[in-house]
């Protein structure tokens, strides 16, 4: 009989034990940038006009569509320590002017 699979701490690497408190975790990052300008309404010509330059440089650019989903769209999913738990409930919940530079 084979009791709960060992878990990994995702953050620090550290096993936890089966009867210590784990934290699951799903984090999406998804990029989003404000091609359109703010003047240009929708279904305006300036907007198609915009939409279109967008595409045209999408289109002739070096990057492959699997390297600019990965600018934009990112998850990663699994289970923390209390430990690592606290450090990102703290990192995650700073005001912005807290916030290390990167």
């Amino acid at each position: 009989m084979s009791g709960p699979r060992p878990k990994t701490c995702a953050a620090c690497g550290r096993a936890i034990a089966p009867v210590e408190l784990y934290y699951r975790f799903t984090l999406v990052l998804e990029g989003e940038q404000d091609v359109i300008g703010t003047a240009a309404r929708p279904g305006t010509p300036d907007a198609e006009d915009e939409l279109a330059t967008l595409l045209k440089r999408l289109e002739d650019g070096s990057e492959s569509s699997e390297e600019l989903e990965a600018q934009v769209h990112w998850e990663r999913g699994g289970s923390v320590c209390g430990t690592c738990r606290a450090v990102l409930v703290r990192t995650l919940s700073a005001p912005p002017d807290v916030a290390e530079p990167h």
